[in-house]
């Protein structure tokens, strides 16, 4: 662990105890904020454990905390993802976990850090929030701040893109989540044009994701993925490695009756991940495994749960445009309502993203929280 000191702030490398800490230290205790497991975070940032770090995603990290007196202030991530730069021919550097005090000399200290750790890499540019990739928590909240987050979805006070401003970045790549009343929703109307021929279509085989299989399910999920998500702006192709890290919880937490996964001939082809939100549970929990973290998850399990979460949908590119997206989210959405979920988040959409958006405007969703890039060239 290294120290810096600037005036009454010290900056620490690795204290990852101190890095959990410090939404729950700076944020008021009834923000809306709720932080990934203490566990999750730890394995995500563990450069020998995540294959983002590894060969595979040639990316490198530091880890960084701000702290006064006994007090921790603030955090980053500065992270370089080697792969995407390759893929996209770009000289990026990356920021994620940027929760900070409102506290300008806090931001510029941990944000120049950020600056001269990407310019040490070789980037020009630099971009944030990524926790850690543009596939996972991504963006900074400019609007929607009353809107209580999903699992996997972004949050931030209003003065974290302030501080940004004030330190020279300015947002780019606008994006919104959404969230969707099941209550008041007709799955039929979904079913208009080519996707009212989805679900009877003879060559389309339907299934879910259970979790007794869901290794082997994992791998089918990441193939429409890739496809699906091929030519989207700043994807880059998950290995089974990859794949396998970020999704290995999944199959404690899954309610089967609202995923869908659909083959045809030739191969996976389709796929709508939905989860039950996990927020409530965490908050719970404080976000960490203590003694108290089975009954919170048994409660969990057991009790009517009222919202889930889409993560992401994906429809690989030899079916795209022939109404296979609507009928799948006309099959989950029927499925939460029968269930007995009354709400649906749904994570990230890119304003240049107009299929997705359009979908979206067919389901009747709301947008639930603004976000953008927040972005500073920093080449000397």
């Amino acid at each position: 662990m290294t120290e810096r000191a600037s005036d009454d702030v010290t900056l620490r490398d690795d204290d990852v105890d101190a890095f959990f800490r410090v939404p729950f230290e700076v944020y008021p205790k009834d923000s809306p904020y709720v932080s990934p497991l203490k566990s999750d975070i730890e394995r995500a940032l563990d450069v020998r454990r995540n294959p983002l770090f590894g060969e595979s995603g040639a990316g490198v990290r530091r880890v960084i905390t701000a702290h006064r007196g006994d007090c921790v202030v603030g955090r980053i991530v500065a992270h370089v993802h080697g792969t995407s730069n390759r893929v996209h021919g770009e000289r990026r550097g990356c920021f994620g976990f940027f929760d900070c005090a409102d506290d300008a000399g806090v931001a510029r200290m941990l944000l120049g850090e950020a600056e001269r750790f990407a310019r040490g890499h070789g980037c020009d540019v630099l971009a944030g929030n990524f926790n850690l990739t543009a596939m996972q928590q991504m963006g900074v909240l400019t609007d929607g701040f009353a809107g209580v987050p999903y699992s996997d979805m972004q949050y931030n006070p209003p003065h974290i893109p302030r501080l940004l401003a004030e330190c020279g970045f300015a947002p780019t790549f606008p994006v919104s989540t959404f969230e969707l009343d099941l209550v008041t929703l007709d799955p039929s109307s979904l079913l208009v044009g080519p996707a009212a021929e989805r679900p009877a279509d003879p060559a389309l085989h339907w299934s879910e994701l259970r979790a007794r299989d869901f290794d082997r399910v994992l791998e089918q999920v990441r193939v429409v993925l890739n496809d699906g998500f091929a030519r989207n702006p700043m994807f880059v192709p998950l290995s089974p490695e990859e794949m396998r890290f970020q999704a290995q919880d999944l199959s404690h937490v899954l309610d089967p009756r609202i995923t869908a996964l659909v083959h045809d001939d030739l191969g996976p082809v389709g796929v709508v991940l939905c989860i039950p939100d996990l927020n409530p549970m965490l908050r719970g929990m404080g976000s960490r495994l203590s003694i108290t973290a089975l009954w919170h998850f048994l409660r969990f399990r057991l009790r009517q749960r009222r919202r889930a979460v889409i993560i992401f949908y994906s429809v690989a590119e030899r079916m795209q445009g022939r109404g296979l997206n609507g009928a799948m989210l006309h099959r989950v959405t029927s499925a939460l309502k029968s269930a007995g979920y009354r709400s649906l988040g749904i994570t990230w959409i890119a304003d240049v993203n107009a299929a997705s958006l359009r979908q979206v405007e067919r389901l009747g969703a709301r947008r639930l929280h603004r976000l953008h890039l927040f972005t500073k060239r920093i080449s000397e």
